[in-house]
């Protein structure tokens, strides 16, 4: 297993500046996520690891050597890329054998070596078919394979799930992440999914405009984002502006005061972070300690296992609440224009900086 460090990565093109500061450290075995919109970097960062694009400045350790002005043959990695990038008149075998041809690895060695990385992926009856005939699922698998076989010290993914469809995308999640841990493989996976992200990745990196915007544990990132564009990113759809009146006490601007389990205060603009999820919507008051406002239902939207109310508090404060469907135990469901109890526990919330 192979550590990567990133010091002062950078990346400029004239006047444009796609990557800067990027300073990380990958432990052995690790998969981290870079995560972000699209133009953030975070496909530059990767590709400037796998030395497809050259460096501004910095410098990129693996296993601690200096591989910065190595080309990417050199480097013992395997890139798994967005279209995969298979040859199309080579066989399934031919194409996952290409990089051990490169490397002039003895014919015996090459077909035993192919034959055991079509069989890691599922595809061991599939060597004589050619790309063409292959479906999105199946190439990904062969663009996998084609990766491992060369035995590389990292494994280097770019958007890897980004063509299937969400079934395909779900099943090559887990065997991904199963091949990976399995291997003990360190692995960077560039993704501009947060879902996709948080379910396979030891820890993300948000990435924004080139820099590094927050870098966690998908559960840090999630609960306790750093700004409100982590916020936003992440998926909280409750952000209201105000300001801290006192340690653990907020004031929202339309005047609600709500209480707040941290106690830190921070200094400039900032906003209450609340996910959907953490508020409770019913027609009885809520328990004592809670935060808690009379609302009224707007719409009522069914998600599957989820109700997504929009609530119009008396204060005219709108928000997004998400709860079971009664087929999960959840209550039933509120019609439009019912008036309910809006709560949550003071935990809930988080205050983000307006940044």
């Amino acid at each position: 297993m192979t550590e990567i460090v990133l010091q002062d990565l950078a990346k400029h093109y004239d006047s444009s500046v796609a990557v800067e500061h990027m300073s990380i450290r990958i432990a052995p075995g690790e998969l981290v996520a870079l995560l972000g919109p699209s133009g953030c970097g975070k496909t530059t960062t990767l590709r400037m690891v796998g030395g497809f694009v050259d460096v501004s400045s910095g410098r990129i350790l693996v296993g601690g050597r200096d591989v910065t002005a190595l080309p990417p043959n050199r480097r013992n990695m395997g890139f798994v890329f967005q279209n995969y990038a298979l040859f199309p008149h080579m066989s399934v075998a031919e194409n996952v054998a290409f990089g051990l041809q490169m490397r002039k690895t003895p014919k015996p060695e090459t077909a035993k070596r192919v034959a055991q990385a079509l069989a890691r992926v599922k595809l061991a009856s599939f060597a004589d078919r050619l790309p063409k005939q292959l479906s999105g699922g199946q190439q990904q698998r062969v663009a996998l394979a084609r990766a491992l076989v060369i035995e590389p010290d990292v494994l280097l993914l770019d958007e890897p799930l980004s063509n299937l469809d969400a079934t395909l995308r779900q099943e090559m999640k887990i065997e991904i992440r199963q091949l990976q841990q399995s291997l003990g493989l360190t692995t960077i996976f560039v993704t501009h999914d947060q879902d996709e992200a948080m379910s396979v990745a030891d820890r993300m990196v948000l990435m924004r405009q080139g820099r590094v915007e927050q870098m966690g544990t998908p559960g840090d990132i999630f609960e306790t984002p750093c700004s409100r564009f982590a916020a936003e990113f992440m998926g909280v759809t409750n952000l209201f502006p105000g300001k801290a009146a006192a340690p653990g006490l907020f004031v929202l601007d339309d005047g609600a005061v709500v209480r707040l389990a941290d106690a830190a205060v921070p200094s400039g603009p900032c906003s209450l972070a609340l996910r959907p999820e953490r508020i409770e919507v019913s027609a009885a008051p809520p328990a004592e300690g809670d935060n808690s406002f009379h609302a009224m239902v707007e719409i009522a939207t069914y998600r599957g296992a989820l109700i997504e109310y929009r609530l119009r508090s008396q204060r005219g404060l709108t928000m997004i609440a998400r709860r079971p469907t009664p087929a999960l135990g959840g209550p039933a469901v509120l019609a439009p224009g019912a008036t309910v109890h809006v709560s949550w526990p003071i935990t809930a919330g988080s205050l983000v900086p307006e940044n």
